[in-house]
């Protein structure tokens, strides 16, 4: 039903919003996906926002998947290493920019809330890290290859998963419901005018992978420094998107029989006036950026079987030196992220079921 309705969208007099809607809707809104609760413990009230209602509408948009995630579901378990430079070590006092090698695991990921939605079904892909440092203390982050998150609120947020939501009885978006949306939130034009021209890629490992969210980075004197980063690829461009329902996992475990693959952490420093805050705003003009080190990936798992699968991608998971913004999404993403894991490791795995990894193949 969720995948059924692409076609009539596409064929729908708005089709740029359309298409650009599908994507969104698909995706179950990319990599903040399960951020509805914008504030937790009371800041708003429960009977509207709460991480409950969010992760109940992101299964009324995708389905039911039992012992899946409830997005970006579909996805492979990789491991790995972050080399670290030290170039980033002056601006916070984190173990994991000390020079030296740190190990990672990783989940690279199709972000919709279908998992067995085709890898070219969206032009977004995903990449959640897990960094352990020596001490024992972990940095947790998910990226999405798109350059700018749609709203920058977790009201909008909402509003657009509502907006973007299949009629019970149709299985279908109404139109004029997310054409609606978008005429009332202006925000969401950068997003909109990317998706617009973006395509599917045909390997995870050309992709760079964009943090969305600012952070802070903290010295040891208690210094603080607003940074967005980008994890960017270096491996050569890929050629376009194959047809076939399933490529994006063959074509990683391809790649890493010819070696590792490796990615530049590259950390993006605010100028004075960024938005710190505010996911669907791009910083304007000239930045200073700092090249942290080289992530590298050697080996990959199904995540069936993987180290990531039962890993809970919290972004506000982070050691002594780096802290959240006041992005509001951020604290929407940890309680909703919480409240999706409760569910998916209570439920009898749908991964275990003969039939769903028959699926899968």
């Amino acid at each position: 039903m969720y995948e059924n309705d692409i076609p009539q969208l596409k064929k729908s007099p708005l089709s740029k919003a359309a298409m650009a809607v599908r994507f969104v809707a698909i995706g179950a809104i990319l990599v903040i996906s399960l951020s509805a609760m914008g504030y937790v413990n009371g800041l708003f009230d429960a009977k509207r926002l709460t991480p409950e209602r969010v992760v109940n509408a992101l299964e009324r948009n995708a389905g039911l998947h039992p012992g899946y995630r409830r997005n970006h579901p579909k996805g492979v378990c990789v491991v790995g290493y972050f080399e670290s430079n030290g170039l980033v070590a002056t601006l916070s006092k984190a173990q994991v920019f000390r020079p030296g090698r740190i190990p990672i695991i990783g989940r690279l990921a199709l972000p919709t809330g279908d998992p067995f939605s085709p890898d070219n079904a969206i032009p977004v892909r995903s990449f959640a890290i897990q960094f352990t440092q020596p001490d024992g203390q972990q940095w947790r982050t998910g990226m999405n290859s798109m350059p700018v998150f749609p709203v920058g609120t977790p009201q909008a947020f909402v509003d657009l998963l509502i907006a973007t939501s299949p009629d019970p009885k149709t299985g279908k978006v109404d139109p004029s419901k997310p054409a609606a949306f978008f005429a009332a939130h202006p925000e969401a034009q950068p997003f909109l005018a990317w998706v617009q021209n973006a395509k599917p890629s045909a390997s995870y490992v050309t992709q760079a992978y964009n943090s969305l969210n600012a952070f802070f980075l903290v010295d040891a004197q208690g210094h603080k420094q607003a940074v967005r980063w980008t994890l960017v690829p270096q491996s050569s461009v890929a050629g376009e998107a194959p047809t076939q329902v399933d490529y994006l996992e063959q074509d990683l475990n391809e790649e890493l029989k010819s070696g590792p693959k490796r990615w530049s952490l590259v950390f993006t420093l605010a100028n004075p006036g960024d938005p710190a805050n505010d996911a669907s705003k791009q910083w304007q003009g000239d930045h200073q950026t700092l090249d942290a080190g080289t992530l590298v990936i050697d080996r990959d798992m199904p995540q069936i079987e993987g180290d990531c699968r039962d890993i809970n991608f919290d972004p506000l998971m982070l050691p002594e030196g780096i802290e959240g913004s006041d992005d509001p999404l951020l604290a929407a993403r940890s309680a909703a992220y919480a409240r999706s894991y409760l569910r998916r490791t209570s439920e009898v795995s749908a991964l275990q079921v003969p039939q769903a990894q028959e699926h899968q193949q």
